[in-house]
C-alpha cells in the first residue's frame, strides 16, 4: 500500500511538473511575441530604441508610436485571443463536439448584426461609447445563443449536443444572409467601417478600448476556470452528469451565457475574427490534455499567443497599412479546420 501511494505521489509530482513546464513555455512565447510586436510596424525600432523608449527616454514621436498606437494593439491582441480561445473552449466542452467555436455557431454572428443594426440606424461615428459597445454585441450574441439554444432544446430536457451544433450552424447561416442584406444599404462611410470589421481587424486600437474589455476577461475569467470540474463531467455525457449531480441545464446555461459573453466582448473591439476558439483549444489539448483545470488556462496562453502572432504578421506583411489580423487568423485557422474535419471522418 505504501508503495502504490508513493507511486502515485511521483505520478502527481509528475503531472504538475510538466503542466507547470507547459504554462512557462506558453507564458515565455507570448513574451517573446510581445517584444517582437513591439519592434514591428511601419516605422522601425530597434530593441535597444524600445528599451530605451519603456524607461522614458524617447521622444513625443517614439512615445506615440509605442505608447498611443503598438502597445494598445498590442495588449488588446492579447486580451482577444485569450476571451475567443476561452469561449471556444467551454463551448467545445458543452457540446461535446471538438468543431464547435463561437464564429461557427453563429454567436460572433450574432454580436456583428447588431453592431450594423447600430451603423445603420445611428451612424458610424454616433456610438455612444466604447464603454456601450460590448453590451451591444453581447445583446445581439446573446440572443443568437438563446434562439440556438431553445431551438436545439427538447422539453424539459438539456439541449443535445448534436441538435446545439446543427443549430447554431443554421442561424449562423441565417444572420450572415441579414448581414449581407443590410450592408447593401449603408453608405459608403458605413459601408467602409463594416467592411473592416467583418474582416477581423482590431481597428479600436487604444487604452480605452483595453479598459473597456478587460473588467469583462477579469470577471468572466475566474468565474470559469471555477466551472473546470463541471466542465469535465460535462464531457462525460448528459447522462452519467446527472447521476454525478450536477444539473446539467442549469450548468450548460452558465457556462453559455459565460462563452457568448467572453466572445461578445472580444467580438465587439476586435470585428469577426474566426477560427481562434476553435483551434486554441485543440493547441491546448494536445499539450495539456483533456482536465479543464490545466486546459484552461493553456487555452487563454494558446489563443493570445495565436492572435498576438496573427496580428504582428498582418501588421508587418503589407506596409504602411497592413492586412486585418482576421484574415490573417483564417488564413492559419482554415487549413487546420480542414485538418481536423478530414480526421474526424
Amino acid at each position: 500500500m505504501t508503495g502504490r501511494h508513493q507511486a502515485n505521489e511521483a505520478q502527481k509530482r509528475k503531472v504538475a511538473l510538466r503542466n507547470l513546464a507547459i504554462v512557462t513555455s506558453c507564458v515565455a512565447l507570448l513574451i517573446l511575441l510581445f517584444i517582437v510586436s513591439m519592434n514591428t510596424g511601419y516605422i522601425k525600432l530597434s530593441p535597444l530604441d524600445t528599451l530605451r523608449i519603456l524607461f522614458g527616454g524617447g521622444d513625443d514621436r517614439e512615445n506615440l508610436i509605442l505608447f498611443d498606437f503598438r502597445l494598445p494593439r498590442i495588449v488588446l491582441a492579447i486580451l482577444i485571443g485569450a476571451g475567443l480561445a476561452m469561449s471556444g473552449c467551454i463551448i467545445q466542452g458543452i457540446s461535446q463536439n471538438a468543431l464547435a467555436d463561437p464564429g461557427l455557431l453563429g454567436i460572433n454572428a450574432g454580436a456583428g448584426l447588431t453592431v450594423i443594426l447600430y451603423v445603420l440606424f445611428c451612424g458610424a461615428n454616433s456610438f455612444l461609447s466604447i464603454f456601450t459597445l460590448p453590451f451591444l454585441a453581447l445583446a445581439g450574441a446573446g440572443a443568437a445563443a438563446c434562439i440556438i439554444y431553445v431551438l436545439a432544446s427538447q422539453k424539459g430536457q438539456a439541449a443535445a449536443p448534436l441538435s446545439l451544433i446543427l443549430t447554431g450552424v443554421a442561424v449562423q447561416a441565417g444572420i450572415s444572409a441579414l448581414t449581407t442584406v443590410l450592408a447593401v444599404k449603408l453608405d459608403d462611410s458605413q459601408f467602409e467601417f463594416v467592411a473592416a470589421w467583418q474582416a477581423g481587424s482590431i481597428w479600436g486600437s487604444n487604452w480605452q478600448f483595453v479598459l473597456a474589455l478587460l473588467p469583462w476577461l477579469l470577471l468572466l475569467i475566474p468565474y470559469v476556470l471555477m466551472k473546470a470540474r463541471v466542465l469535465d463531467i460535462l464531457n462525460l455525457g448528459d447522462d452519467i452528469a446527472c447521476s454525478l449531480g450536477v444539473a446539467v441545464r442549469r450548468e450548460q446555461r452558465g457556462l453559455l451565457a459565460a462563452a457568448v459573453a467572453l466572445a461578445a466582448a472580444c467580438v465587439a473591439v476586435s470585428g469577426g475574427i474566426s477560427f481562434v476558439g476553435l483551434v486554441a483549444p485543440h493547441l491546448a489539448r494536445r499539450l495539456a490534455g483533456p482536465r479543464h483545470s490545466i486546459l484552461l488556462p493553456v487555452c487563454a496562453l494558446a489563443g493570445a499567443v495565436l492572435v498576438s502572432a496573427a496580428d504582428t504578421l498582418a501588421r508587418a506583411s503589407v506596409q504602411p497599412t497592413g492586412i486585418p489580423t482576421g484574415i490573417m487568423v483564417a488564413i492559419i485557422g482554415a487549413p487546420y479546420f480542414l485538418y481536423l474535419l478530414a480526421k474526424s471522418k
